[in-house]
């Protein structure tokens, strides 16, 4: 598989520092809020390279944090009179239940600031101790310029970076370049731990840092976030890490683009900020991560309502590819015949389309089109019947490759009740009474109400919409 690496600006291919393992770092949501398409995106997208990695038979490692200490989290506590401790539990608890709705599988460990205090005050200990690092009044500062690699991650030099560098209010740093380790406790509600240098609490850097040492150790093979995150917080990790542990950080680094919403920069001032809470009200968990998926990850994506519907349509045909083979299974029975031996024997040419795409750095977009490719194989197969076993094996493939992009992973059994049952036998005998005027009326009534009624030779198959 090859991966493009932001450090070296080229496709690369993955040789993990243990042969058959995958150590992964991808930075996790700030939780004092539900969390946003834009987040959504590297959710998703490092999700399915996790999926994708143990389908080639890699054990993965995958760590994500929570930032559940934070000057976001401190503020909505005092807005809602809350500790900020019981802020973060609570959108935690939001971020499970959005991300299953997108079918993201939980990290390996979900690592959180507030558990990890003490890897942290080490872990800048040792950088204060080692020379990188020195206390003003009771916050603690990295020297960047001690660093010579930095700006080696997002290709920029220290004379650019010093031109728009600035010392915030509050700030006593030696070099405006200068980032915070550790913050000094201001205010007596702030959440604070003891430390060498007084209460205080770890700055947003660091913690990536420390949990991603303890977790997967000094080097690790992947680390993984959101285009935004390259400058400067990717940029601190490596200069922070690398002076700690006299090691290389991560060997690759993947950065997916940035979403706008109708061709515009998400903005909560231009009314065009949208929660995957929000857009849950209105479509499927799956049909956004299809979404998210359609394009290629590292390309920047558009959401609007007219492309979250073509995403609709797409997954809705993967659906009824799926739910036409559960109809078969369900009611037809006997073994393969020697057609349908070599159908199946020919649907590999469509599971390597597949693993080429996303062995080309993780690109989906091409091997969903391979996925399509093999639905209309499938469904030429079967447009005029087929036995229980070559229905069982088609469904097979093409359950094996959806679940690797995690798609068609929700089944949703149709309920109908007896209202419905008797309008559909009705139909049944409407047709056989060769009254297809009425049959035809019963059919639009449960369209109408949802309901497509598909007639095949093993009999009416019903489906909700």
């Amino acid at each position: 598989m090859k991966v493009y690496n932001t450090l070296t600006r080229k496709k690369e291919t993955l040789d993990p520092i243990e042969a058959g393992v995958v150590k992964i770092y991808v930075c996790g949501p700030t939780v004092y809020n539900f969390f946003h398409i834009g987040n959504a995106r590297p959710f998703v997208v490092f999700d399915t390279l996790r999926k994708y990695l143990q389908y080639r038979g890699y054990r993965v490692k995958f760590v994500q944090n929570f930032t559940d200490v934070d000057d976001k989290i401190i503020n909505r506590a005092r807005e809602e009179n809350l500790t900020a401790s019981q802020v973060s539990e609570k959108y935690i608890e939001e971020y499970y239940k959005d991300a299953a709705a997108l079918n993201v599988t939980k990290a390996d460990v979900h690592p959180k600031v507030s558990e990890h205090i003490p890897e942290i005050i080490e872990f800048v200990k040792t950088l204060v101790d080692k020379g990188y690092a020195y206390e003003v009044n009771g916050d603690v500062y990295f020297s960047t310029r001690k660093f010579d690699g930095y700006g080696k991650l997002s290709g920029q030099n220290i004379e650019d970076l010093e031109s728009g560098a600035r010392i915030a209010v509050g700030e006593i740093k030696e070099d405006p370049l200068d980032f915070a380790l550790w913050k000094a406790q201001k205010e007596d509600d702030e959440i604070a731990w003891d430390s060498p240098w007084g209460k205080g609490r770890p700055g947003w850097h660091i913690e990536c840092s420390a949990m991603s040492k303890k977790h997967l150790g000094d080097t690790i093979d992947i680390h993984a976030g959101g285009q935004d995150l390259q400058f400067p917080h990717h940029e601190n990790e490596i200069a922070q890490s690398e002076c700690c542990n006299g090691v290389p950080f991560a060997n690759y680094w993947m950065h997916n683009g940035y979403i706008t919403i109708d061709n515009e920069k998400m903005s909560k001032s231009k009314g065009n900020f949208f929660t995957v809470r929000d857009i849950l009200k209105e479509y499927d968990g799956e049909v956004m991560r299809f979404f998210l998926l359609s394009g290629h990850y590292r390309n920047p994506i558009n959401f609007s309502d007219t492309l979250m519907e073509q995403a609709k349509a797409g997954l809705a045909r993967m659906q009824n590819a799926k739910e036409n083979l559960k109809h078969l299974i369900a009611n037809e029975d006997g073994v393969m015949t020697d057609a349908e031996k070599e159908a199946v024997a020919g649907y590999d040419q469509y599971r390597q389309e597949f693993i080429a795409a996303m062995d080309d750095d993780l690109n989906t977009a091409d091997a969903i089109s391979a996925i399509f490719e093999l639905i209309t194989a499938i469904n030429t197969a079967v447009k005029d019947g087929a036995s229980k076993e070559f229905a069982q094996k088609s469904l097979d493939v093409l359950m094996e490759l959806a679940s690797v992009v995690g798609l068609l992973q929700k089944d949703e059994e149709t309920v109908i009740d007896d209202d419905v049952q008797a309008l559909v036998d009705e139909r049944q005998e409407a047709r056989k009474a060769k009254n297809f005027a009425r049959a035809d009326e019963i059919r639009d009534l449960l369209k109408a109400r949802g309901i497509t009624l598909k007639d095949t030779p093993q009999g009416v198959q019903i489906v909700k919409e």
